[in-house]
């Protein structure tokens, strides 16, 4: 789940266009160009969010990634069934997972805690010992410091059940909230080798974004996922427009998957948005041939944070 300042939907910068200021920062040679393709290709990550999160979403994503179009995804470690997608992921080395750095924990009654002793990041929690239900709320509450120290100790638990991930994100969004947490994510990708989620469609609206880059960082061009405002009933609508506007450049697609199903009815009761029937919306549409068939109209080629993270190996030799 994602925060509508990350994701006004088709907003997007002409390409190769940065925000004032920010030219400088960033290598002539697109992103697309770097990675071997041409300037006016069409690349396309489609990513699942929320892995980890029950085992409704583990096996709807698993089953997307497998026979679908979704081809990356990102887990969140703190978890109920976060060692479910791990064992999966120590058996399927070549699947592109991230992780989903975890701060907030939304749902009414099905709520989790942070990876690191409460007492050690008692600003993350809220009156009743879980992480903080909003990103608006933890952003305002919660001590840089302990973010460092539980995002940290979120990537090292992931790597002891096995997982190498290929790239961060931020659950809610709440490490892009204000200039302070998005340096800690900056901060930690950069020390762990791992590229960040961040989209260059960003600059305009959270102005100290480009000045925090470095010209070895990556950044996509531009970040879609379907937001409230859309009903069910226009839900294909919004996915085939999108993808027959993709401009050139990098884009990603970011669902939400699970299966319709009594554990994501009960797990996100009272929260419609990103809840059950939304995710089966998003599973459905994703294993269909209609978008499929879309991809291959419009030359669009599927690519992965996989094969993003390998610049930034080949700028360490």
């Amino acid at each position: 789940m994602l925060i509508v300042f990350l994701l006004s939907a088709l907003y997007s910068s002409p390409p190769g266009q940065v925000a004032s200021g920010s030219t400088d920062r960033q290598p002539k040679n697109s992103l697309a160009e770097r990675l071997g393709y041409p300037p006016d290709a069409k690349l396309l990550i489609i990513h699942a969010d929320d892995l980890g999160m029950a085992h409704s979403v583990n096996s709807a994503s698993v089953k997307a990634l497998e026979t679908g179009l979704v081809n990356s995804a990102s887990i969140m470690v703190p978890c109920p069934w976060f060692a479910e997608i791990a064992a999966y992921a120590r058996t399927h080395p070549e699947a592109d997972f991230g992780l989903h750095l975890t701060l907030t924990s939304e749902w009414k009654f099905y709520r989790w805690g942070p990876v690191l002793s409460k007492d050690r990041v008692t600003t993350l929690l809220d009156r009743d010992g879980y992480l903080h239900p909003t990103e608006v709320q933890a952003a305002a509450r919660i001590d840089l410091r302990e973010v460092e120290a539980e995002i940290r100790a979120q990537i090292a638990r992931a790597r002891e059940f096995g997982l190498l991930p290929t790239h961060l994100d931020s659950h809610m969004g709440t490490l892009y909230q204000n200039r302070g947490l998005f340096e800690t994510l900056l901060r930690v990708g950069r020390d762990n080798r791992l590229p960040v989620m961040i989209s260059r469609e960003w600059f305009d609206r959270a102005q100290y974004l480009p000045s925090l880059l470095r010209p070895d960082d990556i950044v996509i061009d531009r970040v879609i996922s379907i937001e409230p405002n859309v009903p069910p009933e226009r839900w294909e609508e919004f996915y085939i427009g999108a993808i027959k506007s993709l401009k050139p450049g990098i884009t990603q697609i970011i669902v939400h998957l699970a299966y319709d199903d009594e554990e994501m009815r009960a797990a996100t009761i009272e929260h419609p948005d990103w809840g059950a029937g939304w995710r089966q919306r998003d599973f459905d549409l994703f294993t269909g041939e209609k978008i499929r068939q879309l991809l291959r109209e419009n030359n669009i080629k599927l690519i992965t944070w996989r094969e993003i993270g390998k610049i930034i190996a080949k700028s360490e030799r």
